[in-house]
């Protein structure tokens, strides 16, 4: 059994949420005007039409137009415009 799959497995029998256990990003979108991320680790692309946010399990892309980030600080940001697309890229392993 590998180290990931006993810390899962240990999270779920006392209920601690994935988010807490794993520091996994929570991510939300309200239409396609407005998106939220909570656990990230940094920005690394800041345009009007794309912005590339660094978490723990990968990048998150968002493309769109009119691209703005109207909240920020170090546990959670929003961001408004007109989102095209939510794209995952993962961290390989090994």
């Amino acid at each position: 059994m590998n180290r990931t799959t006993l810390k899962m497995q240990l999270s779920e029998a006392v209920n601690i949420p994935k988010d807490v256990a794993f520091g996994l990003p929570i991510m939300r979108m309200i239409g396609r005007e407005e998106f939220c991320m909570e656990n990230y680790r940094g920005i690394l692309e800041y345009t009007e039409n794309m912005i590339r946010v660094q978490t723990k399990i990968g990048q998150v892309i968002l493309k769109g137009k009119h691209l703005e980030i109207t909240t920020y600080s170090c546990d959670e940001m929003k961001v408004t415009g007109l989102i095209h697309s939510v794209e995952y890229l993962e961290v390989k392993e090994g």
